[in-house]
C-alpha cells in the first residue's frame, strides 16, 4: 500500500478528535499530545505507517516572568516524514514553539510541532466544530446607525492600534492554531483574573479599539507563556 491510500483510510477511521484536556489557568479547552498519539497509533499499526522527525532548525532564548523568574523559550523548525511499508513517503514541515522554567522548553516546542503536523496531514476535525450551513443571521435594513454619544476613551498614546489587535488575533489564529472560541474564553480568562482591562470583543479589528498597548503585550506575552 502506498502512503497516499494509507493516509486516506486512516483519514476514514481516524473521526474527531474532542478538546478534553483543560487550561485551569485561563479555563479553555485543547487537544493534547497524547490524544492524537492514542488516536493515531493504532491505525499506524494497522495501515504499517511510520514517521521520522528531523530536526531541520532550532533557535532558544531566555526570557522573564513578571514575578522576575527566568522561562527557557525555543523554536523548532521540523520535518515529519510519514513512510508506507512499499516505501513511499510525504513530508511535513511544521513550527513547534514551547517555553518552560526548566529543561523541557525544545520538548515541549517538538510535541507542538507533531501534533500540528498530524492535525494537518490527516485532517482532525475537532467534535466541537460547527457546519455553516447550520447557522443563519438576520440582517437588518440599511437604517441609518444610532446617534451615539462620545465615549471617555484613554489617551491616545496609550491604546492601541488597529493594526496592533489584528497582528495579537493571528498570532494566536494562525501562528498558535487556536479557534476563535478558544482565543475569545482565553481573553475573557485575562479580564476575570484582572490582567487586562476589557474582555474580548468582536470590534477588536475595527475602528473602535477598546485594549491599551499594555493590554496586547500583556496578552501576547501569556499566549507565548502556555506549551501549545
Amino acid at each position: 500500500m502506498n502512503i497516499h491510500t494509507a493516509i486516506c483510510n486512516i483519514m476514514s477511521e481516524i473521526g474527531a478528535i474532542g478538546k478534553d484536556k483543560t487550561n485551569t489557568q485561563q479555563n479553555f479547552k485543547y487537544r493534547g499530545i497524547d490524544d492524537v498519539m492514542n488516536a493515531l497509533q493504532p491505525l499506524f499499526i494497522k495501515h504499517k505507517v511510520y514517521v521520522i522527525p528531523e530536526m531541520l532548525e532550532h533557535a532558544r532564548e531566555e526570557r522573564q516572568t513578571k514575578t522576575g523568574g527566568n522561562l527557557i523559550y525555543s523554536i523548532c523548525k521540523m520535518k515529519y516524514t510519514f513512510t508506507a511499508d512499499d516505501g513511499s513517503s510525504i513530508s511535513a514541515v511544521v513550527i513547534g514553539e514551547g517555553m518552560d522554567s526548566g529543561d523541557k522548553a525544545t520538548n515541549k516546542a517538538m510535541a507542538i510541532a507533531m501534533k500540528y503536523a498530524c492535525f494537518q496531514v490527516f485532517c482532525i476535525p475537532t467534535e466541537e466544530m460547527k457546519d455553516p450551513d447550520g447557522e443563519s443571521h438576520e440582517v437588518k435594513g440599511n437604517e441609518p446607525p444610532p446617534k451615539q454619544e462620545p465615549k471617555n476613551q484613554e489617551p491616545a498614546c496609550n491604546k492601541a492600534t488597529k493594526q496592533q489587535c489584528t497582528e495579537l488575533y493571528k498570532h494566536a489564529t494562525v501562528e498558535k492554531g487556536w479557534l476563535k472560541e478558544d482565543y475569545q474564553k482565553f481573553i475573557d480568562g485575562l479580564y476575570e483574573n484582572k490582567k487586562i482591562s476589557s474582555k474580548f470583543s468582536k470590534k477588536y479589528g475595527t475602528d473602535e479599539i477598546i485594549w491599551t498597548v499594555d493590554d496586547v503585550n500583556t496578552i501576547r506575552a501569556e499566549i507565548d507563556q502556555l506549551p501549545f
